[in-house]
């Protein structure tokens, strides 16, 4: 099949443009401007690069160092805006080994390559399609992060009755509250021995235990966890028994849990009925261009009147989806 000079065109500037910013992303891997996280990485095995390294021709080591040099900064130029600020937060909650300068390539790479495939393979030159495609791969990264957000913190909260009976037994047998952490550190399971793991390193560092403590809350945005971390920064001011605390607190959120379920079951009607009108008219409107290209076209062709039609049906199908969200979202 011979391609057209509009295609060619296309198709190099995306080839290009995909080179240009993997490029980027190799050469950003790896740099991270937070010093609490440097220091943190101290307490990982990294004998085996470093020996290599350290091994290796001494000649190559100025490259090594420059190019460090440059990853950093490279990082912290994007680090240092608002956007990169957020990224870099919800990549934390994510737990992704991402730099804010690899999740920005993640973005471009994303639209490049949605917009190939609509392009070259579903939709054979249909523009406005592959436009539409790119759009969503533009938010396809942020999806799969805040997909990752919500998972991790409802397996944090669904561990954190056990954790805290866990806490209340390692107290009741002499431990000291950062000894008891340490054995949950252990002992859990993730993601829970993960965010406890940096707590007991951070206080280990010298920051302060409340300090550390807000650290896990910006990480593990939990109001459950929040409940737990005031009731021990106020023990560890004005004394009290933490195990019967935390007892109670442990009930109460297991009894949280049990209604946020029984919740979720009798909701569950209203949230799929969301999922199927947002994305039913959109998967119709693709599945219908598909097989017949013709009965669509005339929609997307006249833009007096087809363009603002879309428009106010986008509109309607996003404010359907937040009114039916807004519904079944209730606060316990």
């Amino acid at each position: 099949m011979q391609l057209s000079p509009e295609q060619l065109l296309i198709l190099g500037g995306a080839g290009l443009i995909a080179i240009v910013i993997i490029a980027v992303g190799i050469l950003s891997a790896r740099s991270e401007g937070n010093l609490v996280e440097e220091r943190l990485k101290g307490y990982q095995a990294t004998d085996g690069y470093e020996s290599f390294l350290d091994a290796g021709n001494p000649d190559d080591k100025p490259v090594v160092e420059e190019k460090t040099r440059a990853l950093d900064a490279l990082d912290s130029i994007l680090a240092d805006r608002t956007f990169g600020k957020k990224w870099r937060k919800q990549l934390a909650r994510a737990d992704l080994k991402l730099t804010v300068a690899e999740f920005a390539a993640m973005h471009v790479i994303s639209i490049i390559g949605f917009f190939a495939v609509a392009y070259f393979l579903l939709f054979s030159g249909d523009l406005i399609f592959s436009i539409l495609a790119a759009f969503i791969g533009f938010f396809a990264p942020r999806i799969y992060v805040a997909r990752t957000i919500s998972k991790r913190l409802i397996s944090f909260e669904t561990q954190l009755p056990d954790t805290l009976s866990l806490w209340v037994n390692a107290l009741r047998s002499g431990y000291s509250v950062l000894m008891a952490m340490e054995a949950i550190a252990k002992d859990a399971p993730e993601p829970t021995s993960t965010e406890f793991r940096r707590v007991v390193q951070e206080v280990q560092l010298g920051i302060d235990m409340g300090d550390a403590f807000n650290h896990l809350l910006e990480r593990v945005e939990s109001e459950d966890l929040d409940l737990v971390v005031t009731a021990v920064n106020i023990q560890r001011e004005v004394g009290g028994n933490l195990s019967e605390i935390l007892d109670v607190i442990s009930t109460t959120i297991r009894e949280r849990i049990k209604l946020k379920g029984e919740i979720r079951v009798m909701t569950s009607q209203g949230r799929y009925t969301g999922y199927l009108i947002s994305f039913l008219p959109i998967a119709l409107a693709f599945f219908l261009n598909g097989i017949t290209p013709g009965y669509m076209s005339e929609l997307f062709n006249n833009r007096a009147c087809g363009w603002p039609l879309l428009g106010a049906g986008l509109a309607l199908i996003g404010m359907g989806t937040a009114l039916i969200q807004k519904i079944i979202d209730i606060d316990i």
